[in-house]
């Protein structure tokens, strides 16, 4: 008996191995075992076939144990893997270790899932009394019990997403009579007992378009069908997921939803547990990897048939899978990029594909490759057009800050029209979002004499100061310094810093408007998902009045008492060397604009800057999808990028020659290939846009194609010198790139 093995390692292609007549009933499709590899090496490989011969000139060595009591991978599973390794062209087993749980991918193999019963938490009457304190001593608690006051009685699987590692202080809380905490015993038939008070727990009723748009999935269900629905922010999207998936598993399918980051939405996960109960389990990073091992067994074994999860649950093993959702399809955080090069948006409707299910791509600007494809035909395109309460959308005004040059330079970008809009927003007691893509005080620190900017040595990027903490940050590899009191470069006075970072504004807010209650949303001032719930607890209390953020604040939040959206500098997005720039920066403006007016006043959104007259912001300011769209994709027609082509980009990385040597010799093969091939294009090698990150040097070459035949036949011209490329560099293939530095 023979067996066809990947090694879980960066390995190309797969091996065959010889099974011993003792193992021959354990090996199966979807196992693990573990192999010979190399001269001394034992590995763990995955078995994903049996062929029928041996391959030639290649003695057979025997498998030398099974590692799992039963298979991890379903065959539909191993074929959608399968597939997506030919299609991105990254090793199989390196793809099937990263589709596993971090708890799975241990030696010991999978144990049996244990019965869960369904808890709830609540605070208790005059908790909020007890803050003051905890802030003080027990900031754990503390976060934990602003939640809870913020959100009300909610599932405990709520509070596992906003609060990784949350049952210590939850129980201490409990403890101190702060919160309450019960279980509810189990229906017959398995299903959990919800609560009636739960938020989100029945069925809200529908807008005529909700329904059309429900009609419309429904109409599919037992058949595979691309939908893309595209709605407004506010046209209440998720409950006509939440209504879908009702309907699947009435008729006995599961469903899949993709979310882009669990841990900056915990009401999402809270309004499917309140909805399905225990049927939902949930696979995200915040999870440690005892509860995702334990949350993937549960699917595996089919006591939760619903998974919500993140990029890599597009290959959870949910069973009977009648429906997928991927909600914000738009959001770049669906392709992976450290690893195996795969996007998670476009695997979900191969695997819908293959298992006959519909697909739901929402989003209130989706992305121009899902629109093109609405376009032709080859999705369904499902509009919202309007807030599920007939609310206009807030209305936006273009501050031109070039305009205000002449005038005394805006602290921290802060200018008069901006100002006046948030003093009038805090006098009506009405709270403000403040939106800047860029963290730390100073962006860039320079010498004014000589011209030295303060530079990491290990990243080819600029240090951002950070005033209170008082150091030179790398916001790539992380390294930090102490300012010198001197230019090292001339010995001239203290370098100055220019440029503007979200704790800028929020120093200039506070002062501008002292009594206003401020916090800020970023990746320094909150380091864990714990951190970032309490943030957004205190401002969903009103106890903050300016939330001042990076694109975390733009991550689908519901906050009735934002009236107010400023967009601090809408050019950040703007000048990268990215061709997908502008669709970036609009995607941006109307999802941050779209947290504005979500309650009972009318909304409205300042953006400023230097560029009102960019595509990008002309439409911003309109909401105008479908102008921005029908412009930016007679751009990328005229120029062959995607949707109206495909890529390739083929990423060096290695010591500074090492690096170059590998890039030259890619390109040389790569130019025969250009030659013999109608319709590609090679663009370098060329240094990437960062030249050199966390100390090793970077190339890059993109090769632009009509389909992805053209492709393929670049990467197989290419894959000898990447096997063994000149001066040891790596050399990584990444099919469909999002991010082009």
């Amino acid at each position: 008996m023979l067996v066809e093995v990947a090694v879980a390692a960066a390995v190309r292609g797969t091996f065959t191995y010889r099974v011993p007549d003792a193992l021959a009933a354990e090996v199966t499709l979807g196992r693990r075992v573990a192999v010979p590899f190399g001269k001394s090496r034992r590995a763990t490989g995955y078995v994903v076939g049996f062929p029928a011969a041996a391959p030639e000139r290649f003695e057979l060595r025997d498998v030398l144990a099974v590692l799992d009591p039963f298979p991890l991978f379903t065959p539909e599973l191993v074929e959608l893997v399968r597939w997506a390794e030919d299609y991105y062209l990254v090793p199989p087993g390196e793809l099937l270790r990263a589709a596993l749980p971090p708890g799975l991918n241990a030696r010991k193999g999978a144990e049996a899932p244990t019965r869960r019963a369904v808890e709830w938490a609540a605070p208790e009457a005059g908790a909020a009394d007890a803050l003051p304190a905890l802030a003080r001593r027990a900031k754990a608690r503390h976060a934990v019990l602003e939640y809870l006051l913020a959100r009300g009685r909610i599932p405990v699987e709520e509070l596992r997403a906003a609060f990784p590692g949350y049952r210590p202080a939850l129980l201490a809380l409990v403890k101190q009579g702060l919160a309450s905490l019960d279980t509810e015993a189990r229906a017959a038939g398995g299903a959990a007992t919800l609560l009636p008070s739960s938020s989100g727990s029945a069925p809200l009723p529908l807008t005529p378009a909700q329904t059309a748009a429900l009609d419309a999935i429904v109409g599919s269900l037992g058949g595979f069908a691309p939908i893309l629905l595209h709605g407004v922010t506010g046209s209440g999207k998720t409950e006509v997921y939440l209504q879908a998936i009702a309907r699947a598993r009435a008729a006995g399918k599961g469903a899949l939803v993709l979310v882009p980051e669990i841990a900056l939405t915990p009401q999402l996960a809270g309004r499917f547990r309140a909805r399905f109960g225990d049927e939902v389990a949930l696979l995200h990073s915040g999870l440690t990897p005892p509860e995702r091992h334990a949350e993937w067994l549960r699917l595996r074994h089919g006591a939760a048939r619903i998974c919500v999860g993140v990029r890599s649950a597009i290959f959870a093993p949910v069973k009977d899978l009648g429906i997928v959702v991927v909600d914000e399809e738009h959001d770049p955080s669906f392709k992976q990029e450290d690893g195996p090069a795969y996007q998670a948006r476009d695997l979900a409707v191969v695997r819908a594909r293959r298992a006959g299910a519909p697909v739901v791509l929402g989003s209130a600007t989706p992305s121009l490759e899902s629109f093109e494809n609405a376009r032709r035909g080859k999705y369904r395109l499902v509009p919202l057009p309007e807030r599920v309460d007939g609310r206009a959308l807030p209305a936006v005004e273009v501050v031109d800050l070039a305009k205000l040059r002449g005038a005394p330079r805006p602290v921290g970008l802060l200018s008069p029209p901006l100002v006046d809009a948030l003093a009038a927003t805090l006098a009506a007691g009405q709270q403000s979002i403040l939106f800047l893509n860029r963290r730390g005080f100073d962006t860039l620190v320079l010498c004014e004499s000589c011209g030295h900017e303060a530079r990491c040595e290990q990243c080819a990027v600029a240090l951002t100061w950070h005033r209170r903490r008082g150091l030179l940050v790398c916001h790539y590899c992380g390294r930090t310094e102490r300012p010198t009191a001197t230019c090292p470069a001339c010995g001239g006075g203290p370098c100055q810093g220019v440029g503007v970072g979200t704790e800028q504004v929020e120093a200039a807010l506070r002062g501008v408007l002292p009594s206003a209650r401020v916090l800020r949303l970023d990746r320094d001032a909150v380091g864990s998902a714990a951190e970032v719930a309490e943030v957004l607890a205190r401002f969903a209390r009103r106890e903050v009045d300016v939330l001042v953020g990076t694109q975390m604040v733009t991550k689908g939040h519901d906050f009735p008492g934002v009236t107010l959206v400023g967009v601090v500098l809408a050019d950040t997005a703007l000048a990268l060397p990215d061709f997908r720039a502008a669709e970036r920066t609009f995607q941006l403006l109307a999802q941050v604009a779209g947290r504005a007016g979500r309650g009972g006043e009318a909304g409205r959104v300042l953006v400023q800057t230097y560029h009102p007259a960019s595509p990008a912001i002309v439409c911003a300011r309109e909401h105008d999808y479908a102008r921005f769209a029908e412009g930016e994709l007679a751009v990328r027609e005229r120029c062959g990028y995607p949707p109206c082509g495909r890529l390739l980009a083929v990423r060096v990385e290695g010591s500074e020659g090492g690096a170059r040597r590998a890039a030259e010799a890619l390109g040389e093969a790569g130019r025969h290939a250009v030659h013999a091939t109608p319709g590609l294009s090679m663009l370098g090698p060329a240094p990437a846009p960062l030249e050199k990150l966390r100390g090793r040097f970077r190339w890059q070459l993109l090769f632009r194609g009509p389909d992805p035949a053209a492709l393929r036949r670049a990467h197989a011209a290419l894959k000898p010198v990447a096997h063994r490329p000149p001066g040891g560099a790596d050399v990584r293939f990444d099919v469909d790139p999002v991010a082009m530095l």
